[in-house]
């Protein structure tokens, strides 16, 4: 039989997407270039999925048009009433009612009927796009409080992405070991709080619990004890802490949060999508999903900056502690049966492995037997080392950020205005790449958006050598302006990675090997943001000196060019666009009968 997520968490975070993702979902990097404001933005977040593994139409289209912006989010969501909840109940009870209720379901919630669960799943994703509102705090913090180089700095920033590449993880940790008898309730509540307390120990400076960090920037000299430790006691809790190892658990702990309340989410839209027998179910709810992240994600942008002005990064992690905090409250809205009232259910209800009488922890073992079967097929783990080659490149973003702020003199609000403006940008490159490039096969793009991200990269050296200035383009402009063509760009190299990843799942393993997919994609731009560190370090790359910036601009730059020496390896599976390819599988394993289906399929 077909092998199947063992629970609609494990759904989650293995789910192939409908292929046309949202930028939000990949804003740390998406290109070998990556562009100014790119060190400011979240970590990359996997495709939001679409269950409906047969269709390569994009779930936007579906639901009505290729996305909402976040201007008509918001008029949409200034319709709906103070009370929705006691709208719903009322709907049948006159026909101004039943006029209102009809109006927030089809034309703001794109079909879905309205319920407390519904508005817990937008909330959830809006929380996962605002919590961008602490992201140049936390890099003024790293910089500014704790007095942090460039390549300190984007050491860390590598650091602060790794959750996020273990996403299946949490759905395994989900499915198999219920917390206080639910799946998913209990651990949005739990994430929701520990990532509120992360935040608000990094606003109110760990109660004074920590020592301050004597960096080797602010004194000179490391600090150190009598014994010649370069640390300070963590006062009545004893051990060796400082407060910069504090700030760093507590940013790798918010960070682990996001994405485990990210992949709970999911699971309960793959749920809601297979209790369905509408298929507009789908595609409207992934739309109103994406429209929430991404409305959380455009406002945090501008906010991001513009408070950063006005208060300091600590007041900012207290009001961001309130984000997850709100997850957390919203949970008890999610409609969970607990696991002891399930018992009399049939095992797929349950969030099983349909037609196996098998527990949740076999049906995670077969996933993992089956995915190493997969992963040592040379039609597959061929493509899967070029997309980590072509990630893995190094970046040079965390020494660009010192040079904007303190050789050119830019402030938190023109990099919130920055953040903005990419963001904006990489809509247009979802739109362009849906109206323009879902005809060309996903090798020729991802060949030529390489070779121009080489040219387009180096532009940046006249801003590095102030040439710009000379030929009348202010710096301000210029930055604003490359960020914009580099986002787009990085939009028509990234999508189409994706369609290349699902198309390299067999039938059978779909869900387990594209999150193994992801998560090595993930952890390579990981890679490439700490190979990029140790260039910033080698080169004497520091907060006031950036001789040889332009040096690190050029590798950087020529470097994304090297992994095209293996495109080859792309010749199987690469050769035909996306719409080319909805009518077969490509891939067939070579594994031995009755442990995972192998037969052609529609895709």
């Amino acid at each position: 039989s077909v092998l199947r997520p063992t629970s609609t968490c494990t759904a989650a975070a293995f789910s192939a997407p409908s292929l046309s993702l949202s930028s939000s979902q990949h804003m740390y990097s998406a290109s070998p270039s990556r562009s100014h404001s790119a060190f400011l933005l979240p970590p990359p977040t996997p495709p939001r999925h679409s269950l409906s593994i047969p269709s390569r139409t994009n779930r936007r289209t579906r639901s009505g048009g290729l996305f909402a912006s976040a201007e008509e989010d918001l008029a949409r969501a200034s319709l709906v009433g103070k009370d929705v909840a006691s709208a719903t109940c009322s709907a049948g009870s006159s026909d101004d009612d039943s006029s209102s209720l009809a109006v927030l379901q089809e034309g703001i919630l794109l079909g879905i009927r309205p319920t407390p669960e519904i508005f817990a799943i937008m909330t959830i994703y809006f929380v996962e796009g605002a919590l961008g509102l602490a992201r140049l705090a936390q890099t003024f913090l790293l910089k500014d409080t704790l007095h942090l180089g460039p390549a300190e700095m984007s050491a860390l920033t590598g650091l602060f992405t790794l959750p996020w590449t273990v996403k299946p993880l949490y759905g395994f940790l989900s499915d198999g070991f219920p917390l206080f008898g639910y799946r998913r309730r209990s651990y949005l509540i739990v994430a929701g709080v520990v990532g509120c307390l992360s935040y608000t120990a990094l606003g109110a400076d760990f109660w004074n619990m920590l020592e301050p960090y004597a960096s080797p920037v602010a004194a000179g000299a490391a600090a150190v004890d009598a014994t010649g430790a370069p640390s300070v006691a963590m006062g009545w809790l004893g051990g060796r802490v400082n407060y910069l190892q504090g700030t760093i658990a507590a940013l790798v702990l918010s960070s682990a949060c996001i994405a485990f309340s990210d992949v709970v989410a999911d699971g309960i839209v793959v749920q809601k999508t297979r209790e369905s027998d509408d298929p507009k179910v789908a595609g409207g709810l992934q739309s109103l999903c994406w429209g929430s992240a991404a409305l959380g994600g455009l406002i945090s942008a501008y906010f991001s900056g513009s408070l950063l002005e006005v208060m300091g990064p600590r007041e900012i992690f207290q009001i961001t502690a309130v984000l997850p905090l709100l997850v957390a409250t919203i949970a008890f809205f999610v409609d969970e049966k607990p696991v002891w009232k399930q018992e009399g259910s049939s095992l797929s209800e349950a969030g099983g492995v349909e037609g196996v009488d098998a527990a949740p922890v076999d049906g995670i073992k077969e996933q993992a037997s089956a995915l190493w079967l997969a992963m040592k097929q040379p039609a597959i783990w061929r493509p899967a080392l070029f997309l980590f080659l072509w990630q893995s490149t190094p970046t040079g973003d965390g020494a660009m950020l010192y040079y904007m702020t303190n050789d050119l003199g830019f402030g938190p609000e023109f990099l919130g205005r920055a953040r903005l403006v990419s963001a904006a940008a990489t809509l247009v490159g979802v739109w362009g790449y849906q109206k323009y490039l879902r005809t060309v096969p996903i090798k020729d793009i991802l060949f030529w958006t390489t070779v121009a991200s080489a040219p387009l990269g180096m532009i940046q050296l006249l801003l590095i050598t102030h040439a710009n200035r000379a030929i009348g383009i202010p710096d301000g402009a210029f930055i604003l302006g490359d960020d914009v063509v580099l986002s787009i760009l990085g939009e028509f190299a990234f999508l189409p990675t994706l369609v290349l990843a699902a198309r390299l799942c067999p039938p059978g393993v779909e869900a387990v090997l594209f999150a193994t997919l992801m998560s090595i994609f993930n952890g390579a731009s990981t890679v490439g943001t700490e190979v990029g560190a140790a260039l910033t370090k080698y080169l004497d790359i520091t907060e006031s000196n950036f001789d040889n910036l332009a040096l690190l601009n050029v590798i950087c730059s020529l470097s994304c060019l090297y992994p095209l020496l293996f495109i080859g390896w792309l010749d199987e599976v690469g050769g035909k666009s996306e719409e080319e390819q909805g009518e077969a599988s490509e891939i067939v394993l070579d594994v031995p009968s009755g442990t995972v289906d192998t037969t052609k399929g529609e895709r």
